[in-house]
């Protein structure tokens, strides 16, 4: 058997113990831990050590093993010592073949049980003495189930500040598990907002579960929906163009009433329904692949946008041969062929047009550039290009301090044709089929 003992224990103390475990804590020779987990076993007649000074119980085990003694050590923690416990410290200190570990059941997993909830894809995340930055990630990513260990800091209710703080495109449900295992077991069902009014025992952890679909508000600005207005993917719900940077694509296209418009690689659909709402007479084509881009195009202007919003299922440039020529055309994604979709857009691009890109990459950067340096040819005048790179940070609320938080940076160009520009028109009848003759 090995030297130290590394024994989980819950909130019931020595009654939630199997006999042989306790059987190991009454022959103890040395035993540690917190006032808690120590009070629990008063008629132990092993050595003590309180855990509140963890670097000299550290030191402590270290003398224990080099005295080479023949009796047994035993270290009591909370849980399961290697889930967020003391059993990762103990194994950067101690070699790994002088620990046992006998782990109770966890925190997490008591919650996740009483809640009734499958949790073998949860985000596990320790907030207790540690920075949010895990949490904040976890957050923006939307992942669908996270559970959270806190501390005095990151507490419920600072937790609900946080997630409000954010400006997410999804909503999360919260609930507060305290004290689990004890007579005191308490399960609150709250809000990021209603979780902000209530204190909660220190023990407990809080578990968060996205929520399907966008949160409606009365209030809607006409420039800048906030994220969270939309319907987004189910399994990446980060992904739409956050409000920050659909302001300013707005302004690079430098809208006029009665245009047509192209989105191509709409996704979601945001920046065609900003479009459509500031602009409600032009038509606003969103150009989206997949099927599921597609029905959350119909559905968010089914709830925000107006019938010139025309969701076209396919991939460009093919499917661009049917639509009216653009005054305007929108870039957000290319699936790889952003050189073809450049040239299908300059031809069709009515004159003084312009065409707006959001690219998130170097190598869509680089392609772009080569474009308009091959696209000039002998011509006089190339493309005009204007680059712009944007880095937002937004502002979160960590206790009664704020930090900035940076959203991955994103490089806008815009391109105006020569004034040799010219445009090739496409077969009327194909035209005809998608909405009232061009103005």
């Amino acid at each position: 058997m090995t030297p130290i003992q590394v024994v989980g224990v819950g909130l019931d103390g020595g009654s939630g113990l199997s006999q042989p475990i306790l059987d190991l804590i009454d022959g103890a020779q040395l035993l540690l831990g917190s006032d808690r987990h120590l009070s629990y076993f008063p008629n132990a007649g092993a050595e003590r050590y309180n855990l509140a000074d963890l670097s000299g119980g550290l030191a402590r085990l270290q003398r224990w093993l080099a005295q080479g003694s023949s009796g047994q050590a035993v270290v009591l923690t909370s849980g399961d010592p290697l889930c967020f416990g003391l059993g990762r410290l103990l194994l950067a200190h101690l070699p790994a073949t002088s620990l046992t570990f006998h782990p109770q059941v966890s925190a997490i997993q008591l919650a996740f049980s009483r809640l009734k909830l499958p949790w073998q894809g949860a985000t596990l995340i320790s907030a207790h003495g540690r920075s949010a930055d895990l949490l904040i990630a976890a957050l923006r990513r939307g992942d669908e189930l996270i559970a959270v260990l806190t501390d005095a800091t990151h507490n419920p209710a600072q937790l609900g500040q946080l997630i409000l703080s954010l400006g997410l495109a999804h909503s999360y449900r919260l609930w507060v598990c305290e004290n689990l295992g004890d007579p005191q077991e308490r399960l609150y069902d709250m809000t990021p907002l209603t979780v902000q009014q209530h204190t909660f025992a220190a023990l407990n952890v809080v578990v968060l579960q996205r929520q399907a679909g966008p949160q409606p508000s009365p209030h809607l600005p006409l420039l800048g929906l906030p994220d969270e207005s939309f319907a987004c993917f189910s399994d990446r719900p980060g992904l739409i163009t956050k409000r920050d940077i659909r302001i300013q694509i707005l302004a690079d296209l430098a809208l006029q009433p009665d245009q047509v418009l192209w989105d191509i690689g709409a996704g979601t659909g945001s920046v065609s329904i900003e479009i459509n709402r500031l602009c409600p007479q032009s038509r606003v084509y969103a150009i989206e692949k997949t099927l599921a881009g597609i029905a959350l195009i119909q559905q968010n202007r089914q709830n925000l946008g107006n019938t010139h919003l025309y969701p076209i299922h396919g991939a460009a440039p093919l499917v661009l041969e049917t639509l009216p020529d653009p005054h305007r055309v929108f870039i957000g994604g290319s699936g790889g062929h952003l050189t073809a979709i450049l040239d299908a857009c300059s031809q069709r691009l009515r004159p003084q047009g312009q065409i707006v890109l959001a690219l998130a990459t170097l190598e869509h950067l680089h392609s772009l550039l080569d474009w308009v340096h091959q696209s000039a040819g002998d011509r006089p005048q190339p493309w005009g290009v204007q680059l712009r790179q944007i880095q937002i940070h937004h502002s979160t609320q960590i206790a009664h301090l704020h930090r900035w938080q940076p959203l991955s940076p994103v490089t806008l160009a815009t391109l105006r044709p020569p004034p040799d520009h010219t445009t090739l028109v496409p077969a009327p009848s194909a035209v005809a089929k998608l909405g009232p003759p061009d103005p």
